[in-house]
């Protein structure tokens, strides 16, 4: 069977897809997995087809003006949405249909947007997700908006929100459906829904449909290595801690170098920092002999090797650690942001301890 796989956003958003991939294949089937191409290394490791999609949300994410978007500038926004935001979406929405009308059956992220051709291939599409975020449940808020306080009564109307990217997003959607001659009016077709998470994690909502299943977590190996500069560092001492905050970029006035440097000293321990995108500075810890950084590495691989694990708190990083048996603390970016915002001391402030 020829099986596409569709997914667009940051690392945390292909990887999983990846192993998927990488399962699906070792079952006999023929999988292409389509992204954007500065993904095409990460995804050739798990030994599946690629195919690119002119949509680096990196270099998005890093640029000026992305930067203004990510804060929520509105006039960046609206300032790019008919010259870059609404160009990128039909392009990846042409390529992703594209591949669609190629294959027996097609799983998607939400992200990709394709619930707007969906309606073309009925029976053929499979929204695959590694968090429950557009199926509505009584059991539990959308993880969306885990961080507020919201009465279980409310819980099923929080996914709403979910399901408004198409309307929001009705330009380049019309845009994309009118080049390929496709009705400018469609419903969004009801598919069926898989997840990359164990139900020993996440017990399975008892009002989900009877076709939504929860896989286990989508967890693989990639035939990529540690490079040997870092498995000598890890073997040149005690097992270190790792510190990773994930692929979102942030800016936060908290000095996370200076945290660093007194975990080292204080805990008289070793750290692996990931720089992932989210960490672009860090740079007066690169010779310190107690710390390595490194951009990226095979969770699976280097995991095991560590002491503990400070993360970001993303589902795949979560899983990772949950496999290796190691234990972890998660601290969120909007942790960082919240500290550094709302006045309280952090490391490298004048006057704190």
């Amino acid at each position: 069977m020829k099986i596409a796989i569709l997914t667009l956003g940051t690392r945390g958003d292909v990887q999983p897809y990846a192993v998927l991939g990488q399962a699906l294949k070792d079952r006999g089937h023929q999988v292409t997995l389509s992204t954007a191409k500065n993904f095409e290394q990460l995804v050739r490791s798990y030994g599946i087809d690629f195919i690119p999609v002119e949509a680096d949300f990196q270099a998005v994410l890093d640029s000026d003006e992305g930067k203004k978007m990510l804060k929520g500038n509105p006039f960046a926004i609206k300032r790019n949405l008919n010259t870059w935001v609404y160009p990128l979406i039909a392009q990846s929405l042409r390529e992703f249909y594209q591949l669609a009308l190629k294959s027996d059956l097609v799983l998607y992220h939400v992200k990709t947007l394709a619930d707007a051709f969906a309606d073309q291939f009925p029976g053929k599409m499979i929204r695959a997700s590694v968090l429950p975020i557009v199926e509505p449940t009584r059991a539990f808020a959308n993880p969306a908006f885990s961080g507020l306080t919201i009465p279980r009564v409310l819980n099923s109307l929080t996914y709403k929100l979910s399901n408004l990217s198409l309307k929001l997003l009705a330009k380049p959607i019309r845009q994309f459906r009118t080049e390929f001659h496709l009705p400018a009016r469609f419903r969004t077709e009801k598919v069926r829904n898989i997840y990359g998470i164990s139900p020993t994690f996440l017990p399975v909502p008892v009002d989900y449909p009877e076709e939504s299943k929860f896989t286990g977590f989508w967890l693989g190996t990639s035939s990529s290595e540690l490079p040997h500069d870092l498995t000598e560092f890890i073997h040149a001492g005690t097992p270190p801690l790792l510190l990773t905050f994930g692929s979102m970029p942030f800016k936060s006035r908290f000095d996370l170098s200076a945290a660093v440097l007194k975990i080292v000293k204080q805990s008289e321990t070793r750290i692996i920092l990931i720089r992932g995108w989210g960490l672009n500075g860090a740079k007066e810890l690169e010779n310190h002999p107690k710390i390595k950084i490194i951009d990226a590495a095979p969770y699976e691989k280097l995991f095991p090797l560590t002491k503990a694990i400070i993360h970001h708190g993303g589902i795949g990083t979560t899983a990772e650690c949950l496999r290796a048996g190691k234990p972890f603390m998660v601290c969120p970016c909007f942790i960082l942001l919240a500290t550094s915002n709302s006045g309280e001391n952090y490391p490298g402030k004048k006057g704190s301890q």
